[in-house]
């Protein structure tokens, strides 16, 4: 629940989260191209057929509809909340034709059946709300079975060692008609069972903040442990993709295949697991 710290005229109380977290974190077109390009890479062929789960508002499958008139996109979250911000907000802004081949879902991801995905993705880090090793594996595994074959499962991951640290970090956001501060928290770590709670506020010039408008109870899973998870759950091969740095020492959005890395205090990558 958004905790709003300001009279109701101020911009915390006027300004959409929903819209805030897409202009924070989320660049769909950069991810629709990543997701593509490597599948081709990969497998030799365009992908048509996605299924986006913990999507949250969906934003990245509707760019996929957008790219491609033979693509299609299955958008799932178990929160009905993101999604009806979704219809209301995304739908609208898709062609008639887009429009039937973009459907949200409400369900959990660990129970959906069915075949024929060329690939899913799970992106944010949002399967690490799966806190334990079988857990972690059954959905993994549910994800080999909804691929076709040769399909590929997208996932991401973040690390370094801040990643078990407890702080703050802050980024100025220009977009969607304001301008407001991006908050960061990594609030708790328990070394003990791997628990990382973490939360996003958006402050904003006229002093008001929105705190709490995301909050996240995760385990902060290694790369490693992703990738054994994966091998055990039945994909043939994993690939981790790592991110450049220009010569500003500034990190340049372009991840390449790796087998190593540096130790840096913080990364992410992308994982491509293939069927």
């Amino acid at each position: 629940m958004v905790q709003v710290s300001s009279p109701p005229s101020s911009q915390a109380q006027r300004a959409d989260p929903f819209a805030l977290y897409e202009a924070s974190v989320q660049c769909p077109q950069a991810e629709v191209e990543f997701l593509q390009d490597s599948f081709q890479r990969l497998r030799g062929r365009v992908a048509h057929r996605l299924r986006e789960d913990f999507c949250g508002t969906g934003a990245v499958s509707c760019a996929w509809v957008r790219q491609d008139g033979r693509n299609r996109a299955l958008a799932v979250d178990l929160d009905p909340g993101p999604l009806d911000w979704a219809r209301t907000h995304h739908l609208p802004r898709l062609s008639a034709d887009q429009r039937t081949r973009m459907q949200w879902l409400q369900a959990d991801v660990r129970q959906l059946g069915g075949e024929g995905m060329d690939l899913v993705s799970a992106m944010n880090f949002s399967y690490w709300c799966l806190h334990t090793r079988p857990e972690l594996r059954a959905y993994f595994a549910q994800v080999r079975h909804c691929l076709r074959d040769h399909g590929v499962f997208f996932l991401d991951a973040f690390g370094g060692y801040d990643a078990f640290r407890e702080l703050s970090e802050e980024r100025q956001v220009e977009d969607v008609g304001l301008s407001f501060t991006y908050i960061w928290q990594q609030e708790r770590y328990n070394p003990v069972d791997g628990r990382l709670d973490c939360q996003i506020h958006f402050a904003f010039a006229d002093g008001s903040r929105q705190e709490r408008a995301f909050s996240y109870a995760w385990r902060l899973w290694t790369l490693p442990e992703i990738q054994e998870l994966l091998l055990e759950a039945g994909f043939a091969r994993v690939v981790v993709y790592w991110q450049g740095w220009d010569e500003n020492d500034e990190a340049d959005g372009i991840f390449r295949p790796v087998t190593s890395a540096d130790a840096d205090a913080g990364w992410i990558c992308y994982l491509a697991a293939l069927k």
